[in-house]
């Protein structure tokens, strides 16, 4: 993921805050390819066309006036609940009203391959089942993060959207207005009516065409089949089945198809704080999240998607051997390494939270852990999935090599830090991880490796460790060498296997962690007061080092205690069951949106959880 390091330092409570859902108050569609959010009251404020990373054609939830949406509603005062339909990626929003109730069913097909996998169809159907009740549906796209300019017009029943880079079509069983920018419609539905809206990427070989009632029901239909379908293959029948379903239906939304890679989060700039600066660009894959990814997938059942991920990341390594490393921190979707960072002015952000920022700069970084994540991920794959190929070896190989002349640099860490290269545990660690998985490789099957020198890196790192990340004044391992900082990040020591989890010294760092950055199951990565960067703002806590300390808890023997804190866990989700990156300080949702990280440490928890609880 991409994790900024925080600061000090207050921040506005941003601007407009009435004119904003609040992050949590959100659902998720998607073809596979893209999504979109729904928000409780209708609109669809988030969605980028037609990949995760293009730029947003609605984006009214990083600017309400300039962002564009597709709303969508009841015209009278009405109530809302959300909920998905069982077992699919389905959205229903419901509007109950003092004369009806109403619903809209959100849904994007999965395509073929073929032209019609490039339509990116977003279908809305609104339903009225009791009573009657008046909607009012208004189309206002904004291209290219609202910086270019499009005209609108009727062409039959159809509205179509034009601007330089992409065009869109909008079908509607209702008729429709349109004044040069934005389409809208008003109707009024009786009880058993419905009506329908498509909305289309056109242009090229693919044509607009309507979507009629009828065609609406059967896309309906074969989309819940497609993912129902999906979901036959979880092998997870625990405790908390709901919860992990919902979180593998929610990654399986954050794969990018036609590659395999899944990104960290479907949007960008959504912040860590309200008013405040540390505002990121999620859209991309980030290597770190490899090992957890195929950990869920193959625990899961879902092989293929390991495999493709399994793909995509072998096509990132690229086999020179130069200070650089072999992998990069964070990948495009389609694998491209060039990720700049700029700002959008003209967006005032979520609630004023500026600056709004595409690309993200961390991907130049030295961040060492992702060789530990990458090895791990390929010994899991190796393990459980299919014996990895004779060329994988050799990529193996490579990074392993690098990794033995290069573990002892300073680097910027699993957060990301801005503020210069430091002595971070972690790093260390999951360098260990790298070699110690590819030793086990070696063993297992037999094949070609230098492991005496292997061995030594890998010796000379748990020593370095031990010695200088370990702080007996602390009683505890903590963040940096020689420091005295604790770091939620020592949560992963006993669940990579590097020290027994009930190890002495552990049971000591696992007590002061809780003494320190716990509270009430969230835990803060660390003092943003004792180890500062430079950013504006404080923090929410991190959900992921909240489900490590679950999982931390388990392997400590302390159930009880790892099972009222998975509880309170599952409480802080939003109304769908889905999680941002963090929690603030009264319980809300922020950071980019779902999170896939978040998910796939829950579905680790729970495995984990089940397992011990018997």
């Amino acid at each position: 993921m991409a994790f900024e390091n925080a600061g000090f330092g207050g921040c506005g409570q941003g601007a407009g805050s009435g004119r904003y859902l609040p992050i949590a108050e959100h659902g998720l569609i998607g073809d596979l390819r893209t999504v979109a959010l729904v928000g409780t009251d209708g609109t669809i404020d988030w969605y980028c066309c037609p990949r995760f990373d293009a730029p947003s054609v609605f984006g009214s939830i990083l600017d309400a006036d300039r962002g564009g949406s597709f709303e969508l509603a009841a015209d009278v005062p009405a109530r809302t609940r959300q909920f998905y339909f069982p077992d699919t990626n389905v959205l229903i929003t419901r509007f109950f009203a003092a004369d009806g109730v109403g619903e809209i069913q959100d849904f994007m097909p999965i395509g073929d391959e073929g032209s019609e996998v490039h339509r990116h169809r977003l279908i809305r159907r609104l339903l009225c089942v009791r009573g009657s009740l008046p909607f009012t549906a208004r189309v206002a796209p904004r291209f290219g993060y609202g910086t270019e300019p499009h005209t609108a017009r009727l062409q039959g029943d159809s509205a179509l959207f034009v601007s330089e880079n992409l065009s869109l079509a909008l079908t509607a069983t209702v008729p429709l207005e349109c004044d040069g920018m934005d389409a809208w419609s008003h109707f009024k539905l009786l009880e058993g009516e419905s009506a329908v809206f498509a909305l289309d990427r056109v242009g090229a070989e693919v044509a607009p065409r309507a979507c009629a009632r009828c065609e609406a029901e059967d896309e309906f239909q074969a989309t819940v089949r497609y993912w129902r379908q999906w979901l036959s293959a979880s092998r997870y029948h625990g405790r908390w089945r709901e919860m992990v379903h919902r979180s593998a239906l929610t990654l399986k939304l954050l794969v990018y198809a036609p590659t395999g890679a899944i990104v960290a989060a479907p949007t960008t700039s959504l912040p860590e704080e309200i008013g405040c600066e540390r505002n990121w660009d999620y859209r991309y894959t980030w290597v770190r999240d490899a090992a957890f990814c195929i950990y869920a997938m193959l625990r899961l059942g879902f092989t293929s998607e390991a495999e493709a991920f399994m793909g995509f990341l072998s096509s990132c390594i690229k086999c020179e051997d130069d200070d650089s490393g072999p992998l990069q921190v964070m990948y495009g979707i389609d694998g491209r390494r060039e990720l700049p960072e700029s700002e959008l002015p003209h967006f005032e952000g979520h609630m004023g939270s500026s600056p709004v920022r595409v690309g993200n700069g961390a991907a130049t970084q030295l961040q060492l852990d992702i060789y530990g994540a990458l090895i791990d991920s390929i010994y899991l794959y190796d393990k459980w999935g299919q014996p990895i190929s004779s060329n994988h070896w050799d990529e193996v190989g490579t990074v392993v090599d690098w990794v033995c002349d290069h573990w002892d640099q300073p680097d910027e860490g699993v957060w990301e830090t801005r503020g210069g290269r430091r002595d971070f545990l972690y790093s260390r660690l999951m360098c260990w991880v790298a070699i110690e998985r590819a030793m086990r490789m070696a063993t297992r099957r037999g094949l070609p490796a230098d492991l005496v020198r292997w061995g030594r890196s890998r010796d000379a790192i748990y020593r370095q460790i031990m010695s200088r990340g370990w702080s007996a004044e602390v009683g505890a391992f903590v963040q940096q060498l020689d420091g005295d900082v604790l770091d939620a990040a020592v949560l992963m020591m006993p669940l990579v296997k590097f020290v027994s989890p009930v190890d002495p010294k552990w049971l000591s760092t696992l007590d002061a962690l809780g003494a320190n950055l716990v509270t009430d199951s969230l835990v803060h990565r660390y003092d943003v007061g004792a180890s500062p960067d430079g950013l504006l703002g404080t923090e929410g806590t991190f959900s992921i080092c909240s489900f490590w300390y679950i999982e931390a808890l388990t392997r400590a023997g302390r159930l009880e205690d790892a099972r009222l804190a998975f509880e309170k866990m599952l409480t802080y989700s939003n109304h769908l069951g889905l999680y941002a990156e963090e929690i603030g300080p009264t319980g809300e949702q922020l950071g980019n949106f779902p999170q896939a990280f978040t998910h796939l440490s829950l579905i680790s928890a729970a495995f984990n959880l089940d397992r011990a609880l018997g």
